[in-house]
Formats: structure tokens, C-alpha cells, sequence
């Protein structure tokens, strides 16, 4: 069955043309009006990504993806009709796993949408790779997609969970911003160092909030690893 696309726009042109993108590559498409639809949309379930713009009435795309993450890491690309920093850094840190800006590319878009669904793909890993990886109190199953620190989950979005997988497969080693983006995006796909950087900061504010402390080190000027107090609690 082909992955499920939720499109949330209140510009109908816009939802017409990304609907149309998605069914030629292979995607099944469903639309929403608003904020208000999209979350009746997600609450009967059977998506695989949702296709969400920022600047809608009634409740906007923040807002939605907010009340999401309360319960779900449904992987999440935002639209949004403004190039600013600061929308982008907010829209990753309150959980999204892309941003792309109006006016946009229908392939890149689609691009976007395939790289985000090949790291949220649960059947797609070779098995020579370690299906579960464990550091300390850490643990992540690889095909169950699931992430746990002292016995309690940790809900991860697609990309974070991309990102913490590279770290823990390769514990001593310092990664790149570049390297961990291809990690998470895979190769070709340009993001900024921002964007890196505000799952960084996501992915330890999860494990904060468990009462973790140390998962990620900072390497100045080079990047980041593993961090060393991984089993520790805060």
C-alpha cells in the first residue's frame, strides 16, 4: 500500500498541486482545509506524513504539530509562506522534521517527502545493520522504531531518531553537521547547520525531560558524538 500523505493548506490551489505531486510519484493523498481538520484527520489515524502550513486561520501549523507531539511522532514537513529564521528554528524545535518555503519546487517537495519516509520505514534496513542498540540506560529497536531510557519510551520523530541512530552505531565517533544530515536526510538533500542543530537540541530536551543527561556531546569546531554520561541520570 502506498504511504498515506496528509496535505494541510487553506489555499486550495496550494493542496491541488501538492496532491497532484504526490499521486504521480507513487503517494496516496488526503486534504485538509485547517488546523481543525487536520487533527480530526489525524486523531481516525492511517497516516504516514503530514504535509503542514504554517499560517492558516482557526489554528495554524505551530499549534497542530504541538498538540500532536503530545502523543505522536508522526513524521511532520512544514509549509510555510515566510523565508524567516526564526519560523524555521521554531517549526523544528516544537517537532517538526523539515521546513520548505513557498513558493516551492513540487519535486522537492516530493524529494523531501520520500527522504523523510525512507528514515521513518520500518522494513527497509538490511540486516546486516544492528537491529538494537544499547548505551547504558539507552536503548534503541531499529525495526520496532522505538527509543528507551529506564524502561520508559521516549517518542522520537523520524529524523531524531535518524540522528540518534547514527550516533549510537558509531559511539566513538565525531560526526559532522554534514555527515549527520545526510544520516538523516540522506545524500543530496541541502539543509542548514540550523536545522541539525534544532534536532540536536530537541533529541536532549527529550531526554532531559526523562531524566537523562550527557546523550549528546558538543566537539567544538568539528561536531558531535556520543555523549560519555549516557546512563547517567539528571
Amino acid at each position: 500500500m502506498a504511504p498515506r500523505i496528509l496535505v494541510v493548506d487553506d489555499e486550495p490551489h496550494i493542496r491541488d498541486v501538492i496532491c497532484f505531486a504526490l499521486e504521480r510519484a507513487g503517494l496516496a493523498s488526503m486534504a485538509a482545509r485547517n488546523g481543525t481538520e487536520a487533527m480530526a484527520a489525524f486523531r481516525r489515524g492511517n497516516i504516514d506524513l503530514i504535509i503542514l502550513d504554517i499560517g492558516m486561520p482557526d489554528m495554524d501549523g505551530l499549534e497542530v504539530c504541538r498538540q500532536i507531539r503530545k502523543t505522536s511522532g508522526l513524521p511532520i514537513l512544514f509549509l510555510s509562506a515566510r523565508d524567516e529564521e526564526i519560523d524555521r528554528v521554531l517549526g523544528l524545535e516544537i517537532g517538526g522534521d523539515d521546513y520548505v518555503t513557498k513558493p516551492f519546487s513540487p519535486r522537492e517537495l516530493v524529494a523531501r517527502v520520500k527522504a523523510i519516509l525512507k528514515r521513518s520505514s520500518n522494513g527497509a534496513e538490511p540486516e546486516r545493520r544492528h537491529a538494537t542498540l544499547v548505551a547504558g540506560a539507552l536503548s534503541l529497536d531499529r525495526r520496532g522504531r522505538t527509543v528507551t531510557f529506564c524502561d520508559g519510551e521516549i517518542t522520537m520523530t523520524a529524523l531524531e531518531f535518524a540522528i540518534l541512530y547514527a550516533l549510537l552505531s558509531r559511539p566513538d565517533t565525531v560526526f559532522s553537521r554534514e555527515q549527520l544530515m545526510e544520516a538523516a536526510y540522506g545524500a543530496g538533500t541541502y539543509v542548514a547547520d540550523r536545522t541539525i542543530d534544532s534536532h540536536i537540541r530537541n533529541i536532549r530536551a527529550k531526554f532531559l525531560a526523562a531524566g537523562g543527561q550527557g546523550v549528546i556531546a558538543t566537539v567544538h569546531g568539528i561536531g558531535f558524538k556520543l555523549g560519555s554520561e549516557i546512563g547517567r541520570k539528571a
